[in-house]
């Protein structure tokens, strides 16, 4: 694969420089979009890929971004009091499981047939949210705790499992997913979003570890893509804020299809 420093744009080099701030700008969308939905790493790994990454190391780098992203988020939304613990507690022990195999997964298998699935699942999250047949609840200051039966206690475990699984193995289009299980437990989308960050804020520790381990990341270009995905995130939690619930749910719907399209026409 060609050196970094070697990518071309319409036969234009592109210099190392140019290419960083590619990195920068497509880290700060990407941030700002995954707090307010998900879908960014559909942007910034072809990104990292044509500057020169092999796909492998461009996932395992994507997750420093994601890491530093995710602190800032957290950190937003915990000043605005939208962090639920018994939520937290409930959903990130099974994620914690799940993200250690899908980051073992994603040292042997490779991932162009999973973006293919994705695109299709992420139709079906768009369709979801558009019939919308579980309405959340409006933003209140009382949030109900996870459910007491145990069969849809179990339910959930498992789905925040799978949502581990594929969270540790690929990240992209993560977030959708996450939505639609809250969306199904009853949360608003503001506070999904909040619980959502946490989340993948828990498990991305162990994904960027075995990437590393394994060699499968560039910390150089990690770091820039970070800077970016930092001041997105900021952003995105002072959109979700300030917007309100009717505002990130029609940016959330936009986003699904957008990004199911992409991924359906490309490889």
């Amino acid at each position: 694969m060609a050196e970094r420093g070697g990518r071309t744009l319409n036969g234009a080099e592109l210099s190392p420089i140019v290419q960083l701030l590619l990195l920068y700008l497509a880290g700060a969308i990407a941030g700002t979009v995954n707090v307010l939905a998900g879908g960014g790493s559909t942007l910034t790994l072809p990104l990292m890929i044509f500057l020169g990454l092999p796909p492998t190391v461009a996932n395992g780098t994507n997750r420093v971004a994601i890491l530093v992203q995710n602190v800032g988020a957290v950190s937003g939304f915990r000043r605005h009091g939208l962090m639920d613990g018994r939520w937290l507690g409930f959903a990130i022990p099974p994620a914690l499981v799940g993200a250690a195999l899908g980051t073992w997964m994603a040292m042997v298998v490779g991932d162009l047939a999973l973006q293919r699935v994705l695109g299709v699942v992420m139709v079906g999250v768009a369709v979801w949210m558009i019939w919308n047949p579980i309405q959340p609840p409006d933003a209140t200051e009382e949030l109900a705790g996870p459910p007491t039966e145990d069969g849809r206690r179990w339910a959930f475990r498992i789905a925040f499992l799978a949502l581990g699984v594929y969270g540790g193995f690929l990240q992209a289009g993560l977030g959708f997913m996450i939505l639609a299980v809250c969306a199904t437990a009853g949360i608003d989308i503001i506070r999904s979003n909040a619980l959502k960050v946490a989340i993948v804020l828990a498990f991305t520790p162990i994904a960027l570890v075995g990437f590393a381990w394994a060699g499968l990341v560039d910390w150089g270009l990690g770091a820039v893509l970070a800077a970016g995905n930092l001041t997105g995130a900021m952003l995105g939690v002072r959109l979700t804020v300030l917007k309100g619930q009717a505002w990130v749910r029609r940016v959330v719907t936009a986003m699904v299809i957008l990004f199911a399209v992409r991924l359906l026409i490309t490889g």
